[in-house]
């Protein structure tokens, strides 16, 4: 039996700790049960901290962009196999629009299709599906995760969005709120919580999704989110 979890990091740590028991028996006892979760980054620690052993229970392999050249397969196969054409500038405008982030790479391919008259694929096709790209995401991807968010949490990764793609140190985003490090902890914990943001290491503070930074100046722009 294999048991597949999406979303598994806003599971509660009691029902982590459970699960993690129920598995760990099913290995004792040799029985056919294999559990495949999928989730933010912090799943790893989500765990260890609901059950010591579950670093050792567990692989935790990261799967995170694309290679380039995995990106342009997966941006010029399908076309291919369509007849379509799509120029290498093209291609190239894409991969780095997109970081070669698989869902972004979706939405590119799907909308320098739509946009395309005939083949191939040209810079200009590809530019006008990059706004309309951006806007999709806009209304969709990045805003049902800001609408999550209370006003200090705004002013947090607004704050992260002012410094750049990241990842910032704690006492970098204070400095750009003007607060003490100290006074912004619980407002970080209810982020990473939340599954905005997360600590690729100690002090550290990072976006789970890329690109957010750049949402965060479209949506608070200027000075008055301060």
């Amino acid at each position: 039996m294999a048991l597949f979890l999406d979303e598994i990091q806003y599971a509660k740590e009691d029902q982590l700790a459970a699960l993690i028991m129920a598995l760990h028996r099913t290995s004792q006892r040799q029985l056919p049960v294999i559990m495949i979760g999928a989730g933010l980054p912090q799943v790893r620690g989500r765990m260890g901290r609901a059950k010591s052993y579950a670093e050792r229970l567990f692989d935790f392999p990261e799967i995170g962009a694309l290679s380039p050249d995995d990106a342009r397969l997966a941006i010029a196969k399908p076309a291919n196999d369509e007849g379509v054409q799509i120029q290498s500038s093209a291609l190239d405008a894409i991969i780095s629009e997109t970081q070669c982030y698989p869902y972004f790479l979706q939405e590119w391919g799907k909308h320098s299709w739509d946009v395309a008259e005939s083949s191939p694929i040209t810079d200009s096709d590809v530019e006008v599906a990059s706004d309309q790209a951006i806007a999709a995401l806009d209304q969709s991807f990045f805003l049902v995760r800001f609408d999550r968010l209370t006003p200090a949490e705004k002013k947090y990764v607004r704050a992260m969005a002012e410094l750049g793609a990241g990842p910032h140190r704690s006492g970098d985003i204070a400095s750009v709120l003007n607060r003490p490090v100290s006074s912004l902890a619980p407002t970080r914990s209810q982020l990473i919580g939340k599954g905005t943001i997360w600590s690729p290491g100690h002090g550290d503070t990072a976006f789970t999704v890329p690109m957010f930074d750049e949402f965060m100046l479209r949506m608070m722009p200027g000075d008055e989110w301060r």
